[in-house]
């Protein structure tokens, strides 16, 4: 595969910072950092975006996840690796991911359920971790950013 131009993170450096930014107020936001990137992975698995289910999956082994969960990921409700509160925020990242696919996008039995496991600050920072991992798929797939350029 061939990007079809320079990623826009790159044609925009001035972007990175503030990307950042908002990338340590998700990680700060007392939300563990596997279930972070647990749903950064998922999100992007749903958007099809190799470039980021490709970083994400690196990241994560970073963050101490087991290549059992990672590859669990996709069919996290049939698999026995993940707590309550993982699958809540998994949930939570398929629904506000997929907002147009129901009319009632995220549903108060995800909404209520994620909420029980986390505050409103952690829900903060997952929501900000879902929309970030959006936004990254959202530059990534249109450009056909390849996979293979992840650094390792």
């Amino acid at each position: 595969m061939t990007a079809r131009m320079q990623n826009p993170a790159v044609l925009l450096p001035e972007l990175n910072p503030h990307v950042q930014g908002l990338l340590k107020t998700a990680f700060g936001s007392g939300v563990p950092k596997t279930t972070l990137e647990l749903v950064h992975l998922r999100a992007s698995q749903i958007n099809a975006c190799g470039f980021c289910v490709d970083y994400g999956t690196r990241t994560a082994r970073e963050a101490g996840e087991s290549d059992q969960r990672l590859h669990a990921v996709a069919a996290w409700r049939d698999t026995p690796h993940f707590t309550e509160a993982e699958r809540a925020a998994l949930a939570l990242a398929e629904s506000a991911t997929r907002l147009a696919d129901r009319s009632d996008a995220v549903p108060d039995e995800v909404w209520d359920e994620a909420a029980r496991h986390f505050d409103e600050k952690q829900l903060a920072g997952l929501l900000l971790m879902i929309g970030i991992t959006n936004l990254f798929n959202r530059f990534n797939v249109p450009v056909k950013q390849p996979s293979d350029q992840v650094d390792r």
